[in-house]
């Protein structure tokens, strides 16, 4: 079984004068990535710990460690508590649970095996969620004593939801039922019926004993002699890994890199996604369609033939073609799609709940877009996979949501290749990744609209009114001054024979944005509208004051980014909330006080200043008139 067993258990010292020799025994095999997963005290780091243990991957003063802690835990009557190999944090060891993903490499003659061992608590569903979204295989505990429970059932969904085919039903703990087949086959049924119901078709399920050693690398044992399935390291070692059936699929490779280390080198570095490409292969850019031939395949060991899925390589095209990273490699015949619209499966990993209409990075390979979340169609119950209806999605919660790219991206459903059809979100200002989530399809209508070529161009009509466009974004807590001051510039503006529009906060609630309330969504989906109005103003070379609260800076770049660079200008109207509720001209503070305006800016919601503003002004130093002549000064030449 285990090509280290002469170094078992050695010093350091000796592993370190073979290590070039175990390096090359263990280059050519094949990897299986897996999971276990379950409720909570399943026994999912302990079973790992035997793997680890019984594959003689445990150095000496690793198993004297393990010892001493053993004996100072004390949770296993003095024999190994191997659950102490994987449960790595301080906080794991003493609440006795798994709270991080812990990583762990091993390997026989046969395979290598990386394991992912995953928390079991429902508030660490995030965390699960990492640690299969990579997993070619998912070990499920079920603990022989308690059967099926939530937990197990909430788990199984996210394997399903996560593409995860190969599927290993561990009931666990039968050294405490006795190794009572009865109860094995009653847990079997009992998981079979639900499995059916989500999709799981298919699963292996074995009997064993983490803590004992029963049918883990051996099968039977002697206390499961009506055992006659394999142990579980013989089917983790006969598995069929993903890609194994590569030639069955279409090639595909994003691009990571161009690599030109001289004029006489130009080669494009990726890790082949999906299928098989050789020299002499005729291969097309997506999206710019250009096709091409391989010329040769490069790899860190040297030039090959040939190269399949999982393999990274340089490939040299036959053509000098225009291809840079976050294009994709495919297969000429049958290259992927791209949109910039698309319906996806979320899982949702932030602290804050998610933000519909906010734009996020989404990271998909080497692309990198911002994209916008729409509210969602419903939240999926994992426990009774009922569709609920919701607004936004709190941590752990997974749903389906319409999402919108600033430009198309190249893609292929996550049912169909997991490497082309995952992603991730990132907050743009904190850069904490925030969700994950899988493209289902693109959206019909995203294929049937197009740009329009238009005769008068945006350069057009700002030469026809002899200006620059500009937006003048006025920002600050509500009394702070902003309307007035805007009118103010606007006033003088017009004296200079400029051509003006002011977009005012309240006055566009009247129309165009009176379906909107004032939750955090709501606000963004009305900062979000005005950007494009405001847009489509400066296209036709106006210049644009809007008076918003806009309290978000998430928004307010939204809207920066929507424009030329320069022509954003932000303008702080920087007024304390004290001030700023003396005034409370409309009575509205006075409202959120007394709890009769829920969701009030400075009161229960929050404003973020601008951290730097093109222009700050400051009501309590200086008068609106005098504030708009600063203004003017700092933003001249108006051409």
């Amino acid at each position: 079984m285990n090509e280290l067993s002469d170094n078992a258990y050695q010093p350091d010292a000796l592993i370190a004068e073979n290590i070039e020799h175990y390096l090359a025994q263990h280059q050519d095999k094949s990897l299986l990535r897996f999971i276990t997963c379950g409720s909570v005290d399943d026994g999912k780091s302990t079973l790992i710990g035997r793997l680890l243990y019984d594959s003689k991957m445990v150095f000496e003063d690793q198993l004297g460690q393990l010892e001493a802690d053993s004996k100072s835990v004390g949770t296993q009557g003095g024999e190994l508590d191997f659950a102490l190999l994987v449960d790595g944090l301080s906080a794991e060891r003493e609440q006795g649970i798994t709270i991080d993903v812990a990583y762990r490499f091993f390997s026989t003659t046969a395979r290598k095996f990386i394991v992912a061992d995953t928390p079991g608590h429902e508030q660490y569903t995030r965390n699960m969620v990492t640690g299969a979204s990579t997993a070619d295989l998912a070990v499920i505990l079920i603990d022989a004593r308690k059967g099926v429970l939530p937990q197990t059932r909430r788990h199984s969904y996210i394997v399903h939801l996560l593409g995860i085919k190969n599927v290993v039903l561990a009931v666990n703990k039968m050294d405490l039922v006795d190794y009572s087949q009865d109860v094995f086959d009653k847990i079997v049924e009992d998981y079979r019926e639900f499995a059916s119901d989500i999709g799981i078709t298919d699963f292996v399920p074995i009997p064993l004993s983490g803590f004992r050693g029963d049918n883990i690398t051996q099968a039977p044992s002697d206390n499961t002699s009506w055992y006659t399935g394999p142990s579980l390291m013989s089917h983790l070692e006969q598995v069929e890994v993903r890609g194994a059936s590569a030639g069955e699929e279409p090639f595909r490779m994003a691009v990571q890199w161009v690599n030109r280390p001289n004029l006489d080198f130009r080669g494009f570095s990726g890790q082949i996604a999906s299928g098989v490409v050789k020299i002499g292969d005729t291969v097309r850019i997506v999206p710019s369609g250009r096709t091409s031939v391989i010329k040769t395949i490069s790899t860190f060991d040297g030039d090959r033939e040939e190269a399949q899925v999982a393999q990274s390589v340089t490939l040299v095209l036959e053509d000098e073609v225009d291809c840079s990273r976050g294009d994709v490699i495919a297969a000429s015949d049958d290259p992927p799609e791209t949109s910039d619209q698309f319906e996806a499966t979320i899982v949702w990993m932030g602290e804050e709940a998610m933000k519909p209409g906010r734009g996020y990075w989404l990271k998909l390979g080497t692309q990198t877009v911002t994209a916008k979340v729409q509210q969602p169609k419903y939240e999926i119950n994992v426990d009774t996979r009922a569709k609920l209806a919701a607004k936004t999605l709190a941590l752990n919660a997974i749903g389906v949501a319409e999402l919108h790219t600033e430009k198309p991206i190249t893609f292929e459903p996550y049912a169909e290749n997991r490497q082309m059809g995952g992603f991730v979100l990132i907050d743009k200002l904190t850069n904490a990744t925030v969700g994950a989530g899988m493209l289902n399809f693109s959206l019909r209508r995203a294929n049937n609209v197009h740009w329009q070529p238009l005769e008068i161009s945006r350069a057009d009509h700002a030469a026809m009114k002899n200006q620059q466009p500009r937006v003048l974004w006025f920002t600050g807590l509500s009394g702070s001054g902003k309307s007035t001051i805007a009118n103010a510039v606007e006033k003088r503006l017009s004296v200079m024979n400029r051509h003006t529009f002011l977009l005012d906060g309240d006055n566009v609630r009247h129309g165009l944005n009176r379906d909107l309330g004032f939750t955090e969504a709501d606000r963004i989906e009305n900062i979000r509208r005005i950007g494009e109005v405001a847009k489509l103003m400066t296209d036709a070379g106006l210049i644009v004051l809007t008076a918003f609260i806009s309290p978000f800076r998430a928004e307010r770049q939204m809207v920066r980014d929507m424009m030329p660079e320069g022509e954003f200008i932000e303008i702080f109207v920087d007024t304390p909330l004290e001030v700023a509720e003396e005034r409370d001209v409309k009575g509205l503070y006075k409202k959120a006080r007394a709890g009769e305006l829920k969701n009030f800016t400075g009161i229960d919601s929050p404003y973020e200043p601008p951290e730097n503003p093109e222009i700050t002004v400051n009501t309590v130093a200086m008068t609106a008139d005098e504030a708009a002549a600063a203004i003017i000064e700092k933003i001249l030449p108006l051409k």
